[in-house]
C-alpha cells in the first residue's frame, strides 16, 4: 500500500501558474500509476491527468491539454502537476490518487485504492 500527501495549492491570478506535488510513501509495492483529480464547488470529481509509475505515456483530460503537465520524480517518490495559464474554471480541490493496476480507464474512480487529502487551488483576480 501507499500513502499520498499533496502540497502546493493556493490562490493565483488568472493566467498564472502553480505546481502541485504528490508525495508517494511506498510501504510495500509501488503503485501502477498516479492521477490527479479535481472537484469544483457543486460539481462532480473528474480526473485531470495520470501517469504510470514506470512508463511515460501520460493521460490528460481535454480541458487541460496544453496547459497542465504531469510528471514523476522516482528518486523523490513524487508526482507533480504543473499548471500553467490557469483559469477561474480550474478552481477546485485537487487530489492525487494511486491505482494498483493498469485498469481500463484513468477516469474510473473505482480503479484507485488510495487517495490523498486534497489541496485547494483558487484562480481569481
Amino acid at each position: 500500500q501507499v500513502q499520498l500527501i499533496e502540497s502546493g495549492g493556493g490562490l493565483v491570478l488568472p493566467g498564472g501558474s502553480l505546481r502541485l506535488s504528490c508525495a508517494v510513501s511506498v510501504r510495500t509495492f509501488s503503485p501502477w500509476g498516479v492521477a490527479w483529480f479535481r472537484q469544483a464547488p457543486g460539481k462532480g470529481r473528474e480526473v485531470v491527468a495520470g501517469i504510470p509509475w514506470s512508463a511515460s505515456n501520460t493521460y490528460y483530460t481535454s480541458t487541460v491539454k496544453g496547459r497542465f503537465t504531469i510528471s514523476r520524480d522516482e528518486s523523490k517518490n513524487t508526482v507533480y502537476l504543473q499548471m500553467n495559464s490557469l483559469k477561474p474554471d480550474d478552481t477546485a480541490v485537487y487530489t492525487c490518487a494511486a491505482r494498483p493496476a493498469v485498469g481500463t480507464d484513468w477516469r474510473r474512480e473505482d480503479e484507485y485504492d488510495t487517495w490523498g487529502q486534497g489541496t485547494q487551488v483558487t484562480v481569481s483576480s
